[in-house]
């Protein structure tokens, strides 16, 4: 399941968490201010084991345009204020699996929330090519795969709206409203 991040104490859990993998994958570490929302993977057991957080976009401003084309792509130049960035979707390593959903589904349930149409990120290459043929995750590369703070990345462009409008065609997809949610999905 998945949980928004509302205490110091689970704001210290997410960030025990994303820092963790970073280290462990040898990524420098760079905190945000300025996030829209947070959220955490829990185990059954309610072990905090995965991270997503979102943040605001601003052509230009944000840094993640220093890496990649983002305000030059058509569907973000259209409408910039329906675009948010996902970062730091991080899971600790002997859990690896099954919480990805939960942290996918935590996205498209922001991004619905929110009525963002799509989110931009940094993809590691691995887990670009999971979100595509696992999970089938709407998605475009945006630009050439580059080095960027200790990994290759490839830029992406979620579409959002297409995954929160057509729920049913996302089996992995679970949170209220999606046909798949099971009570007890904290929110």
């Amino acid at each position: 399941m998945f949980k928004r991040v509302e205490t110091k104490w689970e704001l210290t859990m997410f960030n025990s968490i994303w820092t963790a993998v970073w280290k462990e994958k040898g990524y420098e570490l760079e905190f945000s201010d300025n996030a829209l929302e947070r959220y955490v993977a829990i185990s059954p057991e309610g072990k905090y084991i995965g991270t997503s957080e979102i943040k605001p976009y601003e052509p230009g401003v944000s840094l993640i345009d220093n890496i990649a084309p983002f305000r030059q792509h058509p569907k973000v130049s259209a409408d910039p204020a329906h675009v948010a960035e996902i970062d730091k979707i991080a899971v600790i390593k002997q859990y690896r699996g099954h919480p990805i959903t939960d942290l996918l589904s935590s996205a498209v349930y922001c991004a619905e929330k929110y009525q963002f149409r799509y989110f931009i990120s940094l993809l590691e290459p691995v887990f670009y090519r999971a979100l595509r043929i696992t999970f089938h995750v709407p998605m475009e590369k945006i630009g050439e795969k580059t080095f960027y703070k200790g990994d290759y990345v490839i830029p992406v462009l979620f579409d959002m709206e297409r995954m929160y409008r057509n729920k049913e065609q996302y089996e992995w997809l679970s949170y209220p409203g999606s046909g798949n949610w099971q009570p007890g999905i904290a929110f």
